[in-house]
């Protein structure tokens, strides 16, 4: 790249290189289930599309489906098997349980902490550090 600055070709590299970074809170799928599961019953393969919402770009089928079965065993989720009328094949419909409501409320609030943790994150990253050379000025 003509013209450009040792630091400015950095700059540029370290982007390319950190574009990749995903940051979510962990687990992020299980709210993002509950949440659509607490609107309407739905399929594995609709879940998929949903979760593309919530930055599941590329939602991977086994991740979804192993967490659907760990929610399934404590007790936030359950499933049956449901056979169309057309002579499709079976297929699981996921629901939610009694048990969802309490468990989203926590989810809830372990994120607006999240949140609450992030807009600190940024104010603190918009402020202008002091240049490595100058003084920091005490009396401000």
């Amino acid at each position: 790249m003509r013209g450009m600055s040792d630091r400015e070709r950095q700059r540029r590299a370290d982007a390319r290189r950190f574009r990749e970074v995903q940051v979510r809170p962990r687990n992020w799928l299980v709210p993002v289930i509950l949440l659509s599961l607490r609107e309407w019953n739905s399929y594995g393969y609709e879940l998929m599309e949903r979760v593309t919402a919530f930055g599941f770009e590329a939602a991977n089928p086994g991740t979804l489906y192993r967490t659907l079965r760990q929610m399934e065993e404590n007790g936030t989720v359950k499933s049956s098997w449901e056979t169309s009328g057309g002579g499709g094949p079976a297929r699981r419909m996921y629901s939610i349980t009694d048990a969802r409501q309490t468990y989203l409320d926590f989810w809830a609030e372990a994120l607006e902490q999240y949140r609450c943790n992030m807009d600190t994150f940024f104010q603190l990253y918009a402020r202008k550090p002091p240049r490595r050379n100058e003084k920091i000025d005490e009396e401000k």
